[in-house]
């Protein structure tokens, strides 16, 4: 499902014009984007837990060469869905 797809689908169900829609999905989606920045968690209720995770610096291979390369550390966005989420996923 693509964004003009949800956009459509939710102003559909809702009853709500598709730019306010829009207005309110980016708005959600700056809004997580600033709390992962942050480290904060999402926690979506029956959808999941957005969870930021810290991934250490580490030695890697360059696939070409063979050559021993170093990976900076980094940060990740890790996704956990909820119980109701893998249930439904599994009816």
């Amino acid at each position: 499902m693509k964004i003009a797809d949800l956009v459509d689908h939710i102003a559909t169900t809702t009853d709500t014009s598709k730019t306010d829609t829009r207005k309110v999905l980016d708005a959600l989606i700056d809004t997580m984007t600033a709390a992962a920045k942050a480290g904060d968690d999402i926690t979506l209720p029956n959808f999941g837990k957005f969870k930021v995770k810290e991934v250490a610096a580490r030695e890697g291979r360059n696939p070409a060469t063979g050559a021993t390369i170093q990976i900076a550390a980094s940060r990740k966005l890790a996704f956990t869905p909820a119980k109701a989420l893998k249930d439904s996923l599994n009816d």
